[in-house]
């Protein structure tokens, strides 16, 4: 698929959402590590065209940035992530937690979503100007829980708004200015802020609702205690930038980083899945620290999050193996903009050769392939190939004996059968090898009524031996 069949693809999405009226208006942007390859838009803001420039309401997106912060405290030993939030926010000290050996929650769980609270995005989100004495007094009257902390994963605002604090405690500084002068400055994320007052140059998108004859405008929360959980504006270029810097901790050559903010190893620890969500979607998917991690098959990890405010709706998405995502916005209340951008993204992939899940096995598991062949084939040399526990687990002379059975089942080795598993119109051609970790690898060999397959896996040893073999017949259907 060429770039400009890629472009049409994503484009083709978002026009028939505009067909179906999803928002006012929309802008996205595909990348890949090299920066943004594609953008587009549709609709009108305040009369004008919108573009990648201005700027929406990234809302829960804006938990990332919150992590990032509390990753790079933590770093610098000014934080404790399995300490309890009440080092750091007294007031939560007054909280009766739900039973009597209920941990109190640690900002691990906080930022893991397994605090306990219950979901709160509709009350959550109405709650960002709240100062920091309502969030205290808030702590004060008390607080429900669903689950006991550290039990159960619920996507929980409140859990984020008491990072920010935290942020704020431990470093000295407001949390805004945390962000903005530790993350949005050095990372150049000019247009990206906490007020209407956003430096975007292609201005700034009202939030909708929608109402019986159109669209409602609605106003603007101002920033508060609960900012952190999703109260950042910000363009596709910024976000998408911000994203590529996230996606650039998997990079082997390191493309696209940046040192001084937070370390590669942090942001890939923000990416692994920490928590299990249950329910969500086709994929296994769980928790990381600010963001959602699926795994996907075909492709494996993919890391997202999505923002949903009073007339908003953004999300980002990107396959951290390949650097390559997508990022929109709506200016209309919880237009769920996830659902393009994800097919989008999943149809960039599926186009991508590079996307396939592949492990490139350690040279010596490479060079155990051979030796093991010769061990079963012709009962070659096991001193230095093979580790103590073969022998214990299985005598090699059962072993053996087993390995000629399943050589007979398949009527020998076809060694002039040029990779075909049989002969005539039954034969089968010999699967490509396959590898789940370096430390592992399977492969077949012909012969002329099916094929012999070998599987082998490593020790954790150096140099690593042989810990496993398997040998067993495929004879021909």
């Amino acid at each position: 698929m060429t770039e400009q069949n890629r472009a049409s693809g994503i484009d083709a999405i978002f026009e028939a959402r505009r067909r179906e009226a999803k928002a006012p208006s929309a802008v996205w942007a595909t990348f890949d590590r090299h920066g943004v390859d594609h953008v587009g838009a549709s609709g009108t803001v305040e009369g004008t065209p919108p573009g990648p420039q201005t700027a929406y309401r990234i809302a829960s997106c804006t938990k990332s940035f919150t992590a990032t912060a509390l990753l790079a405290l933590r770093d610098a030993g000014a934080i404790d992530l399995d300490a309890p939030v009440t080092e750091w926010v007294p007031a939560f000290g007054e909280v009766r937690l739900p039973t009597a050996d209920s941990p109190v929650p640690t900002l691990r769980m906080l930022a893991t979503m397994s605090a306990g609270f219950p979901t709160d995005d509709p009350w959550g989100d109405r709650q960002e100007s709240l100062s920091d004495d309502g969030l205290d007094d808030l702590l004060r009257r008390g607080l429900r829980f669903d689950s006991v902390p550290g039990t159960a994963f619920a996507y929980s605002n409140l859990g984020y708004a008491l990072l920010g604090r935290v942020v704020t405690v431990a470093s000295g500084r407001p949390y805004r200015e945390v962000v903005e002068s530790d993350l949005l400055a050095p990372l150049g994320l000019t247009s990206t802020g906490f007020t209407t007052e956003v430096p975007a140059p292609g201005g700034l998108a009202v939030g909708h609702r929608r109402v019986d004859d159109g669209w409602e405008p609605l106003p603007f929360s101002g920033p508060g205690a609960f900012s952190p959980i999703g109260g950042l504006f910000s363009t596709t270029t910024d976000l998408a930038r911000w994203a590529r810097w996230l996606a650039s901790a998997f990079d082997p050559e390191g493309a696209g980083d940046l040192d001084g903010i937070l370390s590669r190893a942090s942001r890939r620890e923000m990416q692994q899945l920490q928590r299990f969500v249950p329910g969500r979607g086709s994929r296994p998917a769980g928790y990381g620290l600010g963001l959602f991690v699926e795994h996907d098959p075909d492709v494996g990890a993919i890391v997202s999050h999505s923002g949903g405010y009073p007339g908003f709706s953004a999300h980002m998405r990107w396959h951290p193996a390949t650097g390559r995502g997508a990022v929109g916005f709506e200016n209309a209340t919880y237009a769920q903009v996830a659902a393009p951008i994800t097919v989008a993204l999943d149809g960039l992939l599926s186009e991508s050769a590079d996307a396939r899940t592949t492990t490139t096995p350690w040279p010596e598991t490479l060079a155990a392939r051979h030796a093991v062949e010769g061990l079963v084939l012709h009962g070659g040399d096991v001193d230095e190939l093979l580790s103590e526990n073969v022998e214990l687990d299985i005598p090699l002379d059962r072993r053996r004996r087993a390995w000629a059975e399943a050589i007979d089942e398949i009527g020998g080795l076809d060694d002039e059968g040029a990779g075909r598993g049989g002969t005539g119109d039954s034969a089968a051609t010999v699967p490509v090898d396959e590898s789940t970790a370096p430390s592992h690898l399977v492969w077949r060999r012909a012969g002329r009524r099916g094929l012999l397959r070998f599987e082998i896996r490593l020790t954790p040893e150096a140099p690593p031996r042989v810990q496993t073999i398997t040998v067993r017949a495929e004879p021909a259907r």
